[in-house]
């Protein structure tokens, strides 16, 4: 028996009509979307993985019961700048926080929705994970500066875990190259 895994995904928005044309996403419908996102997330975390969402899981709260009795794993969630947490959703959740730090393996993983410039640690090798800026405008300035912090010599290892990155599909470390 495989031991359990540990997955990242942010920025689902579930729910979101507008977020189809904003990320220029592949779907037609919201339901299309959802039931891609159910179908991949099923596809690679087993019931006794963990998954960690980094924020903005759903625009539409309506479509909590839904999908989370649907989506294997235990869930965890940092909140995003769109999480409106209610009582249904904490049923769900593990737990729900603004900002973790947890171990993945022998890594240390600073988790939070947004991009962290100098995160706990990020001269000494732990690892960010962060969502938030999709893949628009947003990205560059913070890609140039991490990789000039490489540059420097710093190991300054970070990555975007948002869905539309990654094929609507949670993402381990090993996936990220991060590992």
């Amino acid at each position: 028996m495989a031991l359990p895994s540990k997955f990242y995904i942010s920025d689902l928005h579930l729910g979101h009509k507008n977020i189809l044309a904003f990320d220029n996403r592949p779907f037609f419908s919201l339901e299309e979307m959802t039931e891609t996102i159910i179908s991949n997330w099923n596809s690679v975390v087993s019931k006794n993985d963990s998954v960690y969402v980094l924020g903005d899981m759903f625009w539409n709260n309506a479509e909590i019961p839904i999908v989370l009795p649907r989506l294997n794993g235990a869930k965890y969630l940092i909140k995003g700048n769109h999480d409106r947490v209610n009582e249904e959703m904490k049923n769900h959740f593990v737990w729900i926080k603004d900002y973790a730090v947890i171990k993945d393996g022998e890594e240390h993983v600073v988790l939070c929705h947004y991009p962290i410039a100098h995160w706990i640690n990020a001269d000494y090798g732990y690892i960010h994970l962060y969502g938030h800026i999709h893949s628009g405008r947003d990205t560059r300035p913070f890609n140039e500066y991490a990789e000039q912090m490489r540059e420097r010599g710093f190991p300054y290892k970070c990555a975007n875990v948002g869905c539309m990155l990654h094929d609507y599909t949670p993402v381990t470390l090993d996936d990220l190259g991060l590992r």
